[in-house]
């Protein structure tokens, strides 16, 4: 096994070259932040990531047990400050910015991803309860996740209700003042844990009439228990999967579970996609972190590896044959790219001056970044040859964890989907213009360039004017992220 090094340099490197000027973001103290952490991380969490893969999870007595090592690491984790990284002073978090949290992000899922699965999912719902939770919501449920006494969930998928929110049968009845909550979910990452002392479970149930649709949804607060008596949720099931191991899917059942109803009756899904945005740039981030882990192993190992000769006879490295270069070559620019993409959206979001263009990168980044983290994975299997196929240096495991990416936070077909419809529909075309602008802004003087972007403009106003997109969708994705990604490595190129 290779030791993780976290990419600090790489990191701040581009978002220093890719985020941009963002006001209250000092980049050194940012980069002093994440240093610390990368510290953890290789100390701490990064030895655990390939025991952990094989021990598991269990689920015990209606409980889950998180294999060795991980309850004492998330301990350090919280008393450290790392949950309320960006929660803010007044609920005892630390305020920092979210250029610096996905930093922190991308250096936690290089190292141990399925314990970044179970942790991360609290910035999202801090955020969610921030826009849309009452003060006294916020009062009781906000600390308690800053601090990491508690962790979070997002419930949403049951079993004949994937990425169709619209047929979500899990319903919330009142119950005086609060709700009770009848129903399975399934597929709920962290949904029981013996890390934390509880979960803030937030669950998508339908109030109104199936005819209803997405518009009878509405989302609850429902935690594991209530002034030290265990709420009506029961865990029937951790799933078997491919990848992270360490991770606990679960199966819920919630059987009269006392719940309360945050933001407003009916309008679940607005709410919800406070934590959804927020967890799609995460998992775009993990694809960042899949592919630089990838390229790291299989650099190294190419280097030390002799394999053949030279043409003039000489014994030869792995790393000096032409194929093999151009294998890591592409592994490198994914993980450079896929980067660049995150921190120009995350530096959009942070400035909050452009939302047409956040939203549209957030599915593009969720689509590009993802598919290269795999790709990546999958090119350093090859470059190992079969040790790569062997569990022994950790890309076998990268390639398993990393396979999830691309569907979960809405499957990558969605996303190109959501592209070619509401996001060239965006405020009336705004996006499509500031897409285009960001591209002659990376690549002022690329005259192929600006030519392939008018072509692009053209084609996203010909989709916007469409009834039905699904046929061009994913052409029009990979077009518009092969564009992005050309004015990035021009920009690349400048130094």
């Amino acid at each position: 096994m290779i030791p993780f090094q976290a990419p600090l340099d790489d990191i701040f490197h581009s978002l220093r070259t890719f985020a941009g000027e963002v006001p209250g973001w000092d980049p050194e103290l940012s980069q002093e932040v994440a240093g610390h952490f990368a510290a953890f991380a290789e100390g701490v969490l990064a030895p655990l990531n390939g025991p952990g893969d094989r021990e598991g999870c269990r689920l015990e007595n209606g409980r889950v047990r998180m294999p060795e090592g991980f309850g004492a690491a998330y301990a350090e984790l919280a008393e450290s400050g790392w949950q309320g990284l960006t929660a803010p002073e007044a609920f005892g978090g630390q305020e920092l910015d979210h250029l610096t949290a996905a930093a922190v992000s991308e250096i936690f899922s290089g190292a141990n991803h399925s314990l970044q699965m179970v942790t991360n999912l609290v910035p999202g719902a801090v955020s969610t309860l921030l826009v849309h939770g009452t003060p006294a919501q916020q009062e009781a449920y906000i600390p308690k996740l800053a601090s990491g006494a508690w962790l979070s969930t997002m419930c949403l998928t049951e079993a004949g209700a994937g990425s169709d929110l619209s047929r979500i049968r899990c319903r919330a009845v009142r119950d005086g003042e609060s709700w009770r909550i009848e129903g399975q979910k399934i597929f709920i990452s962290g949904g029981d844990q013996d890390l934390s002392e509880g979960i803030l479970h937030l669950v998508l149930a339908r109030t109104g009439a199936p005819e209803d649709g997405v518009k009878g949804l509405s989302l609850f607060l429902c935690p594991s228990e209530r002034d030290g008596v265990r709420n009506a949720i029961t865990v029937t099931r951790i799933e078997e999967k491919l990848g992270l191991h360490a991770s606990p899917t679960c199966q819920m059942e919630f059987d009269g579970a006392s719940a309360e109803l945050v933001g407003a009756e009916g309008r679940g899904l607005a709410a919800m996609f406070t934590m959804m945005n927020h967890a799609r740039l995460d998992v775009s981030l993990q694809g960042v972190a899949h592919a630089a882990r990838a390229h790291a192993i299989a650099a190294a190992y190419a280097a030390e590896r002799r394999q053949g000769r030279q043409p003039d006879g000489s014994d030869a490295m792995l790393a000096d044959h032409p194929d093999v270069q151009r294998m890591l070559a592409e592994q490198q620019d994914a993980a450079r790219v896929a980067r660049a993409m995150c921190h120009i959206a995350l530096g959009e979001l942070e400035r909050g001056d452009a939302p047409a263009l956040v939203e549209f990168l957030t599915p593009l980044c969720k689509i590009w970044c993802t598919e290269a983290g795999l790709r990546a994975a999958d090119l350093g299997i090859q470059i190992l040859g079969g040790y790569g196929y062997l569990e022994e240096y950790g890309v076998a495991q990268i390639w398993r964890d990393a396979r999830i990416t691309t569907i979960y936070e809405g499957a990558n077909g969605i996303h190109c989907q959501t592209l070619a419809s509401r996001g060239v529909r965006f405020a009336e075309g705004a996006a499509i213009e500031a897409f285009a602008a960001l591209i002659a802004r990376l690549a002022p003087e690329d005259m192929a360039l600006a030519e392939r972007s008018a072509a692009w403009q053209a084609r996203a106003r010909e989709l916007a004017g469409l009834a039905d997109v699904r046929v061009l969708a994913h052409d029009f994705a990979v077009a518009t992220g092969a564009l992005l990604a050309d004015a990035i490595r021009v920009r690349l190129a400048r130094g």
